[in-house]
Parts: structure tokens; sequence; C-alpha cells
């Protein structure tokens, strides 16, 4: 009778497991061309062959900034259910875009937020995402930001002179936000951070923008805590090609990290199980055609059969 019962439960767990896997897939928010058009989002039931919803077509436009940008959109579902969503409006301004929706399609009105306003030398301020903190129930909104003058031992004139870090801010409300602060500064010219917790660990994959010697590719560095201090950094998880843009999520027991191999107009992939050792997977994945720097995240079948009729 015991052996019964745990048999039982077991096929109960594997059940509810299976089930939970079945009623959701992957999603991803994207940009195309300067991202003058706004966001636009793929489907994937595996996370290798990849789809464009809504023809392709922009699914909302940018509004805020003179220059009405919507590039490197990222989005993630919030612990109250619903979508937030920042991205990079301009060039040369020192705020973010940010909006929300409860199922992708209509969103709230367009909010620029000044994160960097209070900095006279900020050149920049690049490629936005937002991870949720459980332990401090909080969201950390992060970007990359050129400050004239600072750090100078990384400082050449290639790249026009940018010499990004990684800073942030932590909200619970989207309406007040802390005081920007340094997040991560791995002694070269960094951006496009990406954050995900892995067990009891905060992993970070970021790109190495360095142009001389050239590197431009994706790193890793892990903290104890959202907010840092991170590790020095690994070796490059990605090629000889130059990649940007990274973007995570686990897939059964492996990670998937999705990057955009922007001077070869394609984009990649690698996966591990041990966040060490990677595997190139960029010649099994198929993306729309045009899609630039983007995030990954999931969406349930329901919200995906709304998604398959928007036009």
């Amino acid at each position: 009778m015991k052996n019964n019962f745990f048999l039982l439960l077991g096929l109960f767990i594997c059940a509810n497991v299976y089930a939970q896997k079945r009623d959701s897939v992957y999603a991803f928010s994207y940009f195309k061309n300067n991202g003058q058009d706004g966001l636009h989002l793929a489907f994937s039931e595996d996370g290798l062959e990849w789809k464009a919803l809504k023809n392709d077509q922009s699914f909302l436009e940018p509004e805020i900034s003179a220059d009405k940008l919507m590039r490197d959109p990222c989005i993630i579902r919030g612990e109250d259910g619903r979508f937030h969503m920042v991205w990079t409006v301009s060039w040369t301004q020192k705020g973010i875009g940010y909006a929300s929706s409860k199922d992708l399609m209509k969103w709230s009105d367009q909010q620029y937020i000044p994160v960097m306003e209070h900095e006279l030398k900020a050149r920049n301020t690049w490629a936005p995402e937002i991870t949720y903190d459980p332990q401090n129930e909080e969201y950390m909104i992060y970007w990359a930001t050129t400050i004239e003058g600072k750090f100078p031992e990384t400082q050449i004139e290639d790249d026009n002179r940018y010499n990004h870090r990684m800073y942030y801010v932590t909200t619970k409300d989207f309406e007040y936000f802390t005081d920007a602060k340094l997040l991560y500064d791995p002694g070269f010219n960094a951006i496009d951070a990406s954050i995900v917790q892995h067990e009891n660990k905060w992993v970070m994959f970021i790109k190495d923008e360095t142009k001389k010697p050239v590197q431009k590719n994706i790193k890793t560095a892990f903290a104890e805590t959202i907010t840092g201090p991170y590790s020095d950094i690994s070796a490059p998880i990605t090629g000889e090609y130059w990649a940007e843009g990274p973007t995570a999520i686990k897939i059964d027991d492996e990670w998937f990290v999705y990057f955009d191999k922007y001077t070869n107009h394609q984009y990649g992939a690698v996966k591990s199980n041990d966040l060490i050792n990677w595997q190139d997977i960029s010649a099994h994945i198929t993306m729309p055609k045009g899609i630039r720097h983007g995030t990954v995240f999931k969406i349930s079948r329901k919200e995906l059969k709304k998604l398959l009729k928007a036009k």
C-alpha cells in the first residue's frame, strides 16, 4: 500500500509538471531596423523554431523622446501578473521608456523614466532590462551609460569614445524609483547586461564591448545578491563572431542564451546545463527575418491564442 502511494504521488507530480509545460510557450520581444516602428513579438514551442506574430507587424509604436525609437525591448511578467517593458528611446537621451500590459496587445501610456538626467556628462542610456528580486520584493532596472571622464583607463578613440558601465535603480511599483547607482564595472567597456536567478545565485550575461584588442562577445559574472558585488568576468561563452544583446531562459534542464550576431545580420544561441560549459546551437535555431536585440520570456497558451488573432 505504501509503495502504491508513492507511485501515485510520483505520477501526479510528473503529470503536473507536464501540464505546466504544456500550458506555456516561449515568447520573444524584439525590434527591427532602427526601432522606429516599435515592438515586435515571436513565439516558439521548443525554443529553437521561432515564428513572428501579427505577420511581423508592430504591437506598439514608440511615442516618447524626440527620436521616437523603441530599441532593445525587454519584457518580463511581474508579480502582479502584468507584463512590464522597458526600452531604449534614443541614441542620446538620459532616460528610458516604460509601459505595461495585461495581454501584450493593449499597453499603458508610455512613460519616460529620467534615470540619468542628474548626470551632466552622461551620453546615453542604452539597452535597459528588468529583473525581479523576490528577496526584496522589488524590480531592478539596469542599463549601460557612458559618462564622459569616468573610467579613463579604458577610454579609447574607437567606437565614438563610448565607454559604458552598468547602472541600476530599483522600484516596487514603477512609479517611485531609487537614485541610480553603479551596478557593475568589470574593468572594460561593457553593455547589454541581462540577469537571471539560478538556484541561490544570480548570473549576469554581459557584452564585452572592447574593440582594442577586439572582444565583442558575451561573458558571465555571478553574485549572491542581485545588486552584487559580481564576480570577476568569465571567458567568452560565444564564438569568434561579434555578439550582443544576450537574453536567457531555462528550458528543461538547460540554459539557452540567445544573442544578436549583429555584424552577420543573424541571430545566435548557446546552451549549457551548468552555466560554465557552453555549446553553440546557432545552426539549430530559426528566427524571424531582421530580428534585433530582444528578450525571451514565457506566456500561456491562452495568451498565445489571443496573440495569434491579433491584426
